[in-house]
């Protein structure tokens, strides 16, 4: 049973910053890609940022590259999502999932495509103007 366990979420002004944690078991972390998507209400899901199992390769939605940092910590078996300069419309429950590397695709760039093989509940981020 995998588990992915989102913490960090909450309410900031715009302009603010946040960092999003998400633990998960050391098997678990060892062999998937890690990332995060988020769904704002009303919304389709959204790609957010994956980083690879070995933290050498990282992957952004290109409208939250600058803004946005995915890091992972193999020691603590947890991924980061710094969130900068935040906006309103970054409102949304935001999801950490894991994707295995599949035949002819990555882990990381199944995460981008949409797709992940675990999903933990979410946390839910409010930024206020």
């Amino acid at each position: 049973q995998v588990q992915l366990v989102e913490s960090g979420g909450g309410l900031v002004q715009a302009g603010g910053s946040l960092r999003l944690s998400c633990a998960t078991s050391r098997r678990t972390f060892s062999n998937y890609a890690m990332g995060w998507f988020r769904q704002a209400p009303g919304k389709e899901r959204e790609f957010v940022a994956a980083v690879s199992w070995s933290g050498g390769g990282t992957y952004y939605a290109d409208s939250l590259k600058g803004r946005f940092t995915i890091s992972r910590d193999n020691a603590k078996n947890t991924v980061y999502l710094q969130m900068n300069s935040l906006k309103p419309e970054d409102t949304a429950i935001y999801y950490c999932a894991c994707a295995a590397q599949a035949q002819f695709i990555t882990g990381p760039r199944r995460l981008a495509a949409g797709e992940y093989d675990y999903r933990g509940q979410g946390t839910q981020v409010t930024v206020s103007s």
